[in-house]
């Protein structure tokens, strides 16, 4: 028994002293001087457990929570902050600075209506109040702003609503949905790395955002990095699964890459009518999808140029290089087709573009070949003026320039216009020209090196197309054209 006793005392509950509500009013108010200590000095963690302490206290002290309230603001929290401001204007409506730090919380957190509200009664309890009159005003100017954003968004002027909603955040720095908005329109105006930073900002805080991680996964999209994308739109729609946006671009982003990969595979095996069309159907599906539509477009090309279709495939290409400017595939491409189609100006100027964004050899080398055909294209085409093929051999020039020579000497059109003669005896100087110089092994070389003729004492200016002619056809008075009739002449060896 005397055990027993002994453990009942053991065991006994001691009751805690209590408080009088004067001493508990006295040590809250030492509690906030302190916290009002640390606050002066910027040490808001300290002040913030201060005025914790206080509220434990006193717990229906308005100004405590409008204390605390103002060490959140401070600490960025503005959600925690929201709460004490509104536990501090509950406790107490009159509280003036109470409804300015819930109107500031609301505000900053991009509700900007609450804002209003919360500014207004302040204002009705003390109308000449400053803070809350450039507040109030604050508010009304942050509505303005999202009402011009959401017009401006419909029209698709995307940089307009990157520029409301920066001077939005200057009022609203904690509102999420402001700095969505911002980071979808800068992924739109292919500002990718900071609509990132702008979407991973907001994931630090919040790992499950659906909003972010939509944003995240458009900027893979348009920088054609698909297959990522789509986790991160899948990753959002498990967070929200009635996301439209991230719907949307997940089923455009899962045909895009099918349809690309289908045109791919039809491509290698040669089948370029097939890889057309459904190049042709995968461009249909995201206009705003630039970088995987540069691709698509210069894939385009490519298989109009194996096509033979080179004005097709030069105006993909074009497409392409407008979408993205630094698409050095594309250039190539079209700088190809330009040579193709002995348009070597543009084909210079594609391969100028080319050559400063990678100096490699074989950059150099397709410069200097279409500088090269430009030099050429800029002199008096030989073979044309002949009428024969780069190749023909030398009977072939040989016949080619009796045709000629025939055809445009002056005897033979005695009985034209001044204007006709003096036309055709320029042909016929060139067809002696061109002679001389084909069928002259060592010119005809280089000629087709594309090499200056007046070196080494090739002097154009000083040959003469009637010696060649009479030379060719064996001497002074070989030949003579006679009339046979109105119009008709022919020749005949004496």
């Amino acid at each position: 028994m005397a055990a027993a006793a002994e453990c009942d005392v053991v065991m006994a509950a001691t009751e805690p002293e209590l408080l009088d509500d004067e001493e508990a009013k006295r040590e809250a108010e030492s509690f906030k001087e302190q916290g009002n200590a640390y606050y002066a000095k910027k040490d808001y963690n300290e002040a913030y457990n201060y005025y914790t302490k206080a509220i434990d206290m006193c717990p229906k002290n308005a100004s405590y929570y409008g204390n605390r309230a103002a060490t959140l603001m401070m600490l960025g929290k503005f959600r925690e902050a929201l709460g004490d401001a509104q536990q501090s204007v509950r406790l107490d409506d009159s509280f003036v600075r109470g409804h300015l730090r819930e109107g500031k919380c609301h505000l900053s957190l991009g509700n900007a209506m609450a804002a209003c509200r919360s500014f207004q009664r302040a204002l009705e309890l003390d109308h000449k109040n400053a803070q809350a009159q450039q507040e109030f005003k604050n508010a009304n100017a942050v509505i303005e702003y999202e009402k011009i954003a959401e017009t401006d968004f419909e029209k698709r002027d995307f940089r307009k609503v990157v520029f409301c909603m920066d001077r939005a955040l200057e009022f609203a720095p904690a509102c999420h949905r402001f700095k969505i908005l911002k980071a979808e329109c800068l992924a739109m105006l292919g500002r990718y790395p900071e609509a990132q930073s702008v979407a991973s900002d907001i994931l630090r805080m919040d790992s499950t955002n659906a909003d972010a991680l939509y944003v995240r996964g458009l900027c893979l999209y348009y920088e054609d990095c698909i297959e990522k994308a789509v986790q991160f739109f899948v990753q959002a729609l498990r967070m929200a699964p009635d996301h439209e946006k991230a719907c949307v671009a997940c089923r455009n982003a899962k045909a895009l890459k099918a349809k690309k990969e289908d045109g791919n595979k039809a491509f290698k095996e040669g089948n370029y009518k097939l890889a057309y069309e459904l190049y042709t159907e995968a461009l249909g599906i995201d206009p705003n999808n630039i970088k995987t539509n540069a691709k698509l477009y210069c894939n385009r090309g490519t298989v109009n140029s194996k096509l033979r279709k080179l004005d097709g495939a030069i105006e993909d290409c074009t497409n392409a290089v407008k979408l993205d400017d630094t698409y050095i595939k594309a250039y190539l491409r079209r700088a190809q087709c330009y040579m193709d189609t002995e348009q070597y100006e543009e084909a210079v100027r594609d391969y100028e573009k080319v050559y400063q964004t990678e100096k490699t050899k074989e950059h150099k080398q397709l410069l200097k070949n279409a500088q090269l055909e430009l030099k050429k294209s800029k002199r008096k085409d030989y073979y044309k003026i002949l009428g024969v093929d780069k190749n023909a051999s030398e009977d072939e020039i040989k016949k080619a320039y009796r045709k000629r020579a025939l055809m445009h000497h002056p005897d033979r059109h005695s009985g034209a216009s001044a204007e006709v003669q003096k036309e055709e005896e320029k042909k016929f100087k060139e067809v002696g020209e061109a002679f001389t110089i084909l069928s002259d092994p060592k010119k005809k070389t280089r000629y087709d090196s594309g090499q200056d003729l007046d070196e080494e004492g090739m002097n154009m200016g000083d040959f003469d197309a009637n010696n060649i002619f009479k030379a060719f056809f064996g001497g002074p008075g070989g030949f003579s054209f006679e009339a046979s009739g109105p119009g008709n002449f022919f020749f005949q060896f004496g």
